[in-house]
């Protein structure tokens, strides 16, 4: 299966080197699963659905993408100022120059449940470097228009093989991925062990509310300890 998903780590993880630095993706990423690999820490990560490796005993799924959702319609126009090189004049810039546009409605704050909350600091960690760069621009460039191509459908057999125990927690307030996908990972992964209703949530509520990801991640390691004794 597929293992270049986007993992949920300790900021300051150093990411793997790139032999094209152009290529590589624009977003600081872990090393692929085995980062826990000789630690005592059990072997249980927190993912987005845009793949899953067999190499992991256990999954955690907030809201993401799913099957014919990827990429949502709602990020289609994204892509294409990606391909006209616009991305970043057009959505990224006017976020990084003005905080107040960020947090509305019109930036990233449509996808955070309480975006009030977002601070200054964090919008110019997210978009400073990609204004300030021309290689993270050419980076997330290349990067958004590769999320044309759906990669679930290539993948969707192996999902219903994919024996290793799953939990869905999902957002009720998230306009690009509706519970219904939550409903759909549900149904396909043989290991599910149900779905958690965030009710109000929007997309980015992982980043909000890391406590509710510490708590399921937990309760699945807890689950395997027991398995495994």
């Amino acid at each position: 299966m597929r293992q270049d998903f986007e993992l949920l780590y300790p900021s300051g993880s150093p990411a793997p080197p790139a032999a094209n630095p152009a290529a590589a993706s624009p977003f600081s990423s872990a090393p692929r699963p085995r980062i826990l690999d000789g630690t005592s820490i059990p072997s249980c990560l927190p993912a987005n659905s845009s793949g899953i490796s067999s190499s992991l005993p256990a999954l955690i799924l907030p809201s993401a993408q799913s099957r014919k959702n990827s990429p949502p319609p709602q990020f289609l126009p994204f892509i294409e100022k990606a391909r006209q090189g616009t991305l970043v004049d057009e959505f990224v810039v006017p976020q990084a120059d003005d905080k107040a546009r960020a947090r509305s409605a019109q930036g990233v704050g449509a996808f955070y449940t309480r975006p009030e909350r977002l601070a200054d600091e964090t919008i110019e960690i997210y978009f400073r470097p990609f204004a300030d760069s021309k290689l993270k621009r050419m980076q997330l460039n290349k990067f958004s228009v590769a999320m044309a191509t759906n990669p679930l459908i290539a993948i969707r057999d192996d999902l219903k093989q994919w024996k290793g125990p799953a939990r869905m927690v999902w957002g009720t307030n998230d306009p690009l991925f509706g519970v219904q996908w939550a409903e759909w990972l549900d149904r396909t992964l043989p290991g599910s062990r149900g779905i958690r209703r965030i009710e109000g949530a929007n997309l980015f509520f992982p980043e909000e509310m890391p406590e509710l990801i510490a708590e399921e991640a937990e309760r699945l390691w807890q689950e395997k300890t027991a398995a495994s004794s």
